[in-house]
């Protein structure tokens, strides 16, 4: 009977326990949020809550999960709860603490008290040392929470005290630059709550193999939100400043819809200027590039996996196909503008600027089409072999159609790298930057009619004379907004931002839907 209630009591204990660390975890992950909202000016470093200033706010919150993570190692260390920590927390984490202490009593003794290196250095060795020892010589659950809460904790109180406040900056001596709150509080916070993260996922699971697995999922949890988190905020932050300009003059009416701003281009006779060249440019010089390079690539996949051996021939062109996806983008531009650029009127051409961009697009699709191509199970191969299907049929019925998921995740990632791309566009592409709607490229440009000479059919599907002329593109345009100061206004400038963002998401959602289209019909 006496068994049956102590066990029961050690299980309330641990449940409680992880309780406790779970919700230092959560503390921990709303300051999080709250470093990533005030680094991207979601708020400001000294916007008030509740009457405390944010970073105050932050300061509670790393001062709260550091005194947690100090007292989940010390009711552990007791024996107060049942956990199993290992005999040390291991090299590694010895080695992060004793740089991070390292780097802690360094600044302060040097930047705050103003010593020099005869003082600083020795002393930063000392503490970095000593952090060192505390993680590797203790049990686990000292050594993995006692440096970690302590530093959430130096943090914290850094914060409450306004030693780091809003109106603090930080020059250091040697270097030109000036810290502010805005950046140092937010990077101090991430960085606090990390450490003390990892270290109360250790103790969430008894610390030992479970609880290190723990922590390490913690860290990379904690670093996947703040990926997502950054892509939210960079979006928002690009909709917030271009929206406005988007829809300035839009309008549902009778006659339709009127929307300026991408209807128009650039005249004086327009009440709100407008981007549709641009639009048009970029579509073109990406649907030609993905036209171009696509069926190369694929092709130059397949015959490298199914055809050709291994050996020096794969190996060089393996070697060459990396070296050009690493290639710098204005590189390719100069290789247009000194070899293709003479040889294609000597002028400038949205022709040129598709050519560029497609010899920067077949390095990322040929190694992605290798991958799946190589990934096709052989089971296939030799079941379509068995049925005396011949190596053209099968690559051509059962390879490709597999591996066309992947073929397509990487001509997703490669629309996304050139459809920003600027610098090969200037070189090959660029005419004027804000282009009248009339001078818009019209490739497409279909005609049929009867003659009466030989063949006796006049038919032109590609106006050749919009691909050998000068286009504007979004890039192109930007560059001329922001970066050269001309044309347009600032504003005008992010509405441009937020339309090439749209257009590069709605060719994500192609490619997307594509690949579920293909990875639905293998299942099927």
């Amino acid at each position: 009977m006496s068994d049956a209630y102590d066990r029961n009591l050690v299980e309330s204990e641990s449940s409680t326990y992880q309780r406790l660390a779970a919700s230092i975890v959560g503390v921990g992950i709303l300051a999080f949020a709250f470093a990533l909202a005030a680094l991207f000016d979601l708020t400001a470093i000294d916007a008030t809550f509740v009457g405390l200033s944010l970073s105050n706010l932050l300061g509670v919150g790393t001062t709260l999960v550091g005194l947690g993570v100090v007292g989940l190692g010390a009711v552990s260390y007791v024996g107060y709860v049942e956990t199993t920590p290992d005999r040390s927390a291991g090299l590694v984490p010895a080695v992060l603490f004793g740089l991070l202490w390292f780097c802690v009593a360094g600044l302060v003794v040097s930047q705050t008290f103003g010593f020099g290196a005869l003082v600083w250095l020795p002393a930063a060795l000392l503490v970095g040392a000593g952090a060192a020892g505390v993680a590797i010589f203790p049990r686990e659950d000292i050594g993995s929470t006692l440096p970690a809460g302590a530093f959430a904790l130096l943090v914290g109180l850094v914060f409450l005290t306004n030693v780091i406040g809003p109106d603090w900056a930080w020059s250091p001596t040697d270097f030109s630059a000036t810290f502010t709150p805005k950046i140092v509080v937010p990077f101090l916070t991430v960085l606090a709550v990390l450490v003390a993260s990892w270290a109360a996922g250790k103790a969430y699971d008894d610390f030992g193999a479970r609880g290190r697995q723990t922590g390490a999922y913690m860290l990379i949890a904690l670093n996947a939100l703040g990926i997502l988190s950054v892509l939210v905020i960079l979006v928002a932050f690009v909709v917030s400043k271009g929206i406005g300009p988007l829809f300035e003059g839009f309008s549902v009416g009778a006659s339709g819809i009127d929307w300026p701003f991408v209807q128009n281009g650039n005249q004086l006779t327009n009440d709100v200027n407008g981007v549709f060249p641009a639009i048009v440019g970029t579509f073109w010089l990406v649907v030609g590039s993905v036209i171009m390079a696509v069926p190369l690539a694929v092709g130059a996949a397949v015959f490298l996996t199914e055809y050709a051996e291994e050996g020096r021939f794969t190996q060089v062109v393996e070697l060459a196909t990396n070296g050009l996806w690493s290639t710098p983008s204005i590189v390719f531009g100069l290789f247009g503008y000194a070899f293709l650029v003479p040889r294609l009127g000597n002028s400038t051409s949205l022709l040129s600027g598709i050519f560029v961009l497609g010899f920067m697009l077949i390095p990322l699709v040929l190694i992605t089409s290798r991958e799946a191509i190589n990934a096709v199970p052989d089971e296939y191969r030799d079941a379509s072999a068995a049925l005396g299907v011949s190596q053209w049929q099968t690559i051509k019925s059962v390879v490709v159609p597999a591996a066309m998921p992947g073929v397509i995740t990487g001509v997703i990632l490669g629309v996304g790298r050139i459809a920003g791309e600027t610098a090969p566009i200037l070189l090959v592409m660029s005419g004027s930057p804000f282009p009248s709607k009339r001078q818009a490229p019209n490739v497409l440009d279909i005609s049929f009619s009867f003659t009466s000479s030989f063949p006796f059919v006049d038919a032109s599907l590609i106006s050749q004379e919009a691909l050998l002329n000068s286009a504007s593109a979004l890039p192109y345009q930007l560059y001329a907004i922001i970066t050269a100061g001309v044309g347009q206004s600032e504003a005008f400038g992010w509405g441009t931002t937020l339309v090439l963002l749209l257009v590069v998401l709605s060719f994500y959602a192609v490619g997307i839907a594509s690949r579920a289209y293909f990875r639905n019909k293998l299942r099927s």
